[in-house]
């Protein structure tokens, strides 16, 4: 079974941030060689009965789905983050412990990242609406599509405009912790201790069933649950602790561009290299105040070092990312519920294949490389100061916006044509 360490996202609240806002962040650490996409959603009404196909399964669609922005994986149908038209905004990290996670194929935990933004309008929805499709459905399947066996239980960090969540599971138990304020993150290992503010109801019983709590100490999610102690992980030296490091660094002073230079610090091990590395970085910069529109920045290339955070915002009509979309291939088998493919297609999209070209450029010519990436991060400054104007005073004409991904990635593209 592997176990590659990969994965880690952040929330920071006030007090922690400046001007009232919550600062979201995640990097989606993937095999080198998978393509992450970009992707928008508009909101819709479904009829009744309908089913939604996610990787695997089949399960029932409800009324109404929220818009969503979604960065993801180009072969499946779920989510590694994103958020949705009420600045819900979720992202999640494979975590293994003493439960196997072998298994039928169910819910993968990046289709539950989907189905928690495109059906909540809280982050407290959210929760409930993922730990009830965990107990109806359940979780499991193959997580890469290659087919060869990497399978993990989830844990989520899920973030609105007042507070945030972390959810951690274990097959069909999990337990919830409450954020109000301050800043969380979350890697590959149990981080909930003794504080817990929603929990499935016979996930105490389970553990004294199985030996991992005798029933009459104080109970810790993680020492009943995970392989280390909470001791153990505190002192490890592990990306979880490096975040929580990098953090602590700017408290009361985290920004967006504090979250994007945590995303992209090699040193700590989070911004991620190697067979499993960095595929798709997302910040998120929400204000409390709901007359205020959230600003969500994506790259949809490897390497947020020499990436470009792009911002979208939720308007009506926005149109698709057609950059950052990735070529359609057909439906998944009916039967198998797999792709039908004996080899993987070429999932490249537009601006992965441009980034890429410019990646090994800036790798061969020093000197013009580092100007191209000076460049692509004074256009990254620029983009988000142009989104402060939003952040501040809201958006006044929202057709300005509906391209604004769309032509982030133009502007992007230009200063490729440099090299």
């Amino acid at each position: 079974m592997m176990h590659p360490s990969s994965c880690d996202t952040f929330v920071a609240l006030p007090p922690s941030t400046e001007g009232q806002r919550i600062v979201f962040g995640k990097n989606s650490d993937r095999p080198c060689d998978e393509v992450q996409e970009v992707v928008y959603f508009p909101a819709r009404d479904c009829g009744a009965g309908q089913k939604v196909e996610c990787t695997y399964i089949a399960i029932e669609q409800v009324p109404h789905t929220f818009a969503v922005v979604l960065s993801k994986p180009a072969w499946l149908w779920g989510a590694e983050m994103g958020a949705n038209e009420h600045q819900v905004c979720i992202g999640n990290e494979a975590v293994w412990g003493k439960e196997s996670a072998d298994g039928e194929e169910a819910l993968l935990g990046m289709d539950l990242v989907r189905l928690g933004l495109e059906r909540a309008d809280a982050a407290v929805k959210a929760v409930e609406i993922i730990t009830e499709l965990l107990e109806k459905y359940g979780q499991g399947g193959n997580c890469l599509e290659d087919q060869c066996g990497f399978c993990y239980h989830n844990s989520f960090l899920i973030a609105d405009r007042t507070e945030a969540w972390v959810l951690e599971t274990s097959g069909k138990y999990w337990a919830a912790e409450k954020v109000d304020g301050g800043y969380r993150n979350i890697s590959n290992q149990y981080s909930i201790t003794t504080k817990i503010d929603k929990e499935h109801p016979q996930m105490r019983e389970y553990a004294k069933k199985q030996g991992w709590w005798d029933g009459t100490a104080a109970f810790n999610f993680t020492e009943a649950y995970s392989f280390m102690t909470t001791a153990r992980i505190e002192a490890s030296g592990s990306r979880y602790c490096e975040g929580k490091k990098l953090l602590e660094k700017s408290n009361e002073h985290i920004t967006a561009k504090t979250m994007m230079d945590i995303l992209r610090d090699k040193e700590s091990g989070i911004n991620m290299e190697g067979s499993f590395m960095s595929t798709g970085s997302m910040v998120s910069v929400v204000p409390r105040d709901p007359s205020l529109p959230g600003v969500h920045y994506f790259t949809a290339t490897p390497d947020p070092d020499r990436s470009v955070f792009k911002p979208f915002v939720f308007v009506a009509d926005v149109k698709q990312l057609k950059h950052t979309c990735s070529p359609c291939f057909g439906e998944a088998d009916p039967v198998k519920k797999k792709p039908r493919f004996q080899s993987k297609p070429d999932r490249k999209h537009p601006l992965f294949i441009r980034h890429a070209q410019v990646a090994a450029a800036i790798d061969s010519a020093r000197q013009r490389g580092q100007e191209i990436v000076q460049d692509m991060r004074q256009l990254e400054k620029d983009m988000m100061s142009e989104m402060e104007k939003y952040l501040e005073e809201s958006i006044k004409d929202p057709t300005v916006v509906v391209h604004l991904f769309s032509d982030s990635v133009e502007r992007e593209l230009k200063v490729y044509s440099k090299m």
